[in-house]
């Protein structure tokens, strides 16, 4: 199973991994370590492993070069600046260690020539270092403008991004996120090792290792079936970088490489839909939803008590949101709406505690005097989710208007419906339409902070009976990991081509290495493309 991240805080991935292990597949997960250091640990049954993942292609040519005509005399961006502040404060502190050590000197009552000479020359050094280090701080300054003023959104980056698209077309990747590769160069090499039988490859990063990975088992005589796991319709995702060429290059390396897959799972029926039409995939890919672990594990640890971490009794009202931490979240609707609903707390359960945004919601906080009813606490795991959220009395998801986000009933819903929440949402086109339709919880514009205050009250106000909806026979129940695992399974079993015994029987296959998608190898008689192929 392949993914590119380091897989703590992904719930999705491990929640795959475990489940495909514990039906007697021999999974081995490997995603990127965020330090730069290979790690390996057990999730259950199935092993995780985190490569180390240089990226020397993820930095840009003109990263390496100097900008003589605007900044002449900023500093090479070769690690220098950094090196000459770092040695210039180092002097700095060595002249106070010295000039220290001279006061106590005179204290003690020492006098002579020596350390009046002494005395003199420090102050020259003195002197020195603090032209020295203005002279630094100003070609550190130049560099950092430099950079800044690097972004990749100019006009000329545009025309830039056209013309190699235009060229290439679908290989246009290779010109304009060239860093691509790094995970190639990385993951391969271990993939081939592996010798899976099925490469599980979430989302659009992972597909061109898997795919790649499949052609090079053919040529070697092996098949290994690859099953692309889309988390996100990608035209719809916000740039992880500013710049005009990201999305373009993703695009087009996931349009390159989703041919080759065998079989598709994806999160929604809309975004299955989207998926069809975007990759002329001749089957609609499978719906795994983000749907909570309600059972945990043999080995599973008790999930500690939210309101005690708040450090706030039962008697409180208390708002939770569970989920990353970004502007676009609607986090700071929350803090905005407190100073007008006296006496309730907010819990933001975040991947970024410390994290700079987060900051500025805490700064914010503190403006309008409410930061002792905010409270900012770290993720648990992903089968302490439930019961953790269960402390509190409503469930909230303010995230604004966002392609991906209108498509999608996201993880923290199905977490806050088994925890028995009562929710406040914004009106994404989804989520609105659900809550609507079950009367768990009530709907507020996005962005709009009386709505949201409106909505709260109301939830507030009569939470047993927005609980009552989730005593409806059945809703519950389909909205549980354990219901999403048979269909992954059964992914699974179809594409290796026994789909009447469990897995376990006669051996696991090796590798469960990410989603699958019908493979461009796999054709009828007639030469078509197989069922749930997509179409080049």
């Amino acid at each position: 199973m392949l993914v590119d991240n380091g897989v703590n805080g992904d719930s999705r991935v491990q929640k795959v991994a475990r489940s495909a292990a514990e039906a007697g597949w021999e999974v081995t997960l490997l995603g990127r370590s965020p330090h730069g250091g290979a790690q390996t640990w057990r999730l259950g049954p199935a092993e995780v492993r985190l490569l180390p993942m240089p990226d020397p292609l993820a930095r840009r040519r003109h990263e390496f070069r100097r900008a003589w005509l605007r900044w002449p005399l900023a500093y090479p961006p070769s690690g220098i600046a950094a090196h000459r502040a770092q040695w210039v404060k180092a002097w700095q502190t060595d002249i106070r260690q010295r000039e220290a050590e001279l006061t106590l000197a005179t204290g003690a009552g020492l006098v002579g020539r020596r350390l009046e000479q002494r005395r003199r020359r420090l102050r020259i050094e003195r002197k020195a270092a603090h032209l020295l280090r203005r002279w630094v701080s100003l070609r550190y300054w130049m560099l950092t403008r430099a950079r800044k003023g690097r972004k990749l959104t100019s006009p000329w980056d545009r025309l830039y991004t056209w013309f190699w698209s235009t060229v290439q077309g679908g290989r246009a990747w290779r010109r304009l996120e060239p860093g691509l590769w790094d995970y190639e160069l990385a993951f391969g090499p271990v993939v081939d090792a592996l010798a899976p039988d099925l490469i599980h490859a979430h989302d659009f990063r992972m597909i061109g290792v898997g795919a790649r990975a499949k052609v090079r088992a053919a040529v070697a005589g092996r098949e290994i079936k690859l099953v692309w796991d889309a988390h996100e319709f990608l035209p719809g995702v916000q740039p992880w970088q500013d710049n005009a060429r990201w999305l373009p290059a993703h695009r087009a390396h996931e349009r390159e490489y989703v041919p080759y897959a065998d079989a598709a799972i994806t999160v929604s029926t809309s975004l299955a839909e989207l998926l069809r039409r975007e990759h002329g995939l001749i089957e609609l890919p499978a719906v795994v939803l983000n749907a909570p672990d309600v059972t945990g594990g043999s080995d599973a640890e008790p999930a500690p008590e939210l309101r005690a971490r708040c450090g706030i009794g039962p008697e409180v009202p208390l708002l939770v949101y569970s989920g990353a931490a970004a502007a676009r979240r609607g986090l700071g609707t929350m803090i905005e709406a407190l100073p007008q609903l006296p006496g309730v707390h907010a819990a933001l359960v975040v991947n970024k505690p410390d994290g700079p945004y987060v900051r500025e919601l805490l700064s914010r906080a503190a403006t309008l005097g409410v930061t002792s009813r905010v409270h900012v606490l770290s993720y648990v795991e992903h089968w302490q989710v439930v019961p953790f959220l269960a402390g509190a009395d409503v469930g909230v998801i303010p995230i604004h208007h966002w392609p991906n986000h209108e498509i999608a009933l996201i993880t923290k819903f199905f977490e806050y419906a088994h925890a028995r929440l009562p929710l406040v949402v914004s009106d994404v086109r989804t989520m609105a339409e659900t809550v609507r339709s079950t009367g768990q919880g009530e709907v507020f514009r996005a962005e709009d902070v009386d709505d949201y205050i409106r909505a709260v009250r109301a939830v507030l106000a009569d939470r047993e009976r927005y609980r009552a909806a989730y005593d409806r026979p059945g809703l519950l129940a389909g909205w549980t990991w354990q219901a999403q695992a048979e269909i992954l399974t059964g992914v699974y079993r179809r594409l290796l081509a026994d789909p009447d015994r469990p897995a376990a029987d006669s051996g696991p296959p090796r590798g469960a290495v990410g989603p699958v998608v019908p493979g461009a190898a796999s054709v009828d008689p007639a030469g078509r493309p197989a069922a749930g192929a997509a179409a080049r």
